[in-house]
């Protein structure tokens, strides 16, 4: 049972009763009704649930290894307008996968708009849900070497209502300012915690 990559369960063991969508924007949200096999044998009773289907993304941290620097940009996020603190998040670079677009193009692209670097060598960290719970989102996290003196300081699209602010920093900056939790997204966290763990290892 399951798939050759995955020890559980599989595709074959959901079944899609109906799919209707409920909005349509910039992003849509469907409405799913559907059963599943049980762990404990079985299948489940049809159920509902709402998918925040928005595509799938890639991002990328710009490293300078040379002058061990981060570029990161700062720009509002609707998703953070209830928060605490403030609506502007520090991130790494980002933007969505288009179709017929790989992930390296999209972060080839975004790293231009948003910070005014050209990527160099290019790594692939890893790919994840972001929040499987009721998203269908995946995003794939590069690191890209980046001449960071290139940077800009003010970057984005008008055509898509970007106002971005650029911040070229110290590596070690930026992970005194992760441990403050003032970058506090999965996506940054990742890129640069990754990005430490290959300099503890040596490998930077």
């Amino acid at each position: 049972m399951g798939t050759k990559n995955h020890p559980g369960f599989g595709r074959e063991d959901l079944q899609l009763v109906a799919e209707e969508v409920g909005y349509q924007g910039f992003f849509r949200l469907l409405r799913l009704r559907l059963r599943h096999k049980l762990f404990a044998g079985g299948w489940s009773e049809e159920i509902t649930r709402e998918l925040f289907d928005r595509g799938h993304a890639a991002a990328v941290l710009p490293y300078d290894p040379v002058r061990d620097e981060v570029v990161l940009v700062e720009q509002f996020r609707v998703g953070a307008v209830h928060a605490a603190g403030s609506p502007w998040l520090l991130e790494v670079v980002a933007g969505i996968v288009e179709k017929g677009e790989s992930e390296e193009e999209v972060v080839r692209r975004e790293a231009q708009e948003e910070a005014g670097l050209t990527l160099n060598k290019l790594t692939r960290v890893m790919s994840y849900f972001s929040t499987p719970g009721g998203c269908s989102e995946r995003i794939t996290v590069f690191v890209g070497e980046v001449d960071a003196s290139q940077a800009a300081s003010h970057a984005g699209l008008d055509s898509e209502s970007e106002d971005i602010r650029v911040h070229r920093l110290p590596r070690e900056q930026a992970m005194q300012w992760l441990a403050e939790g003032k970058i506090d997204n999965a996506t940054s966290i990742i890129a640069l915690q990754w990005l430490e763990l290959q300099r503890l290892k040596g490998e930077l």
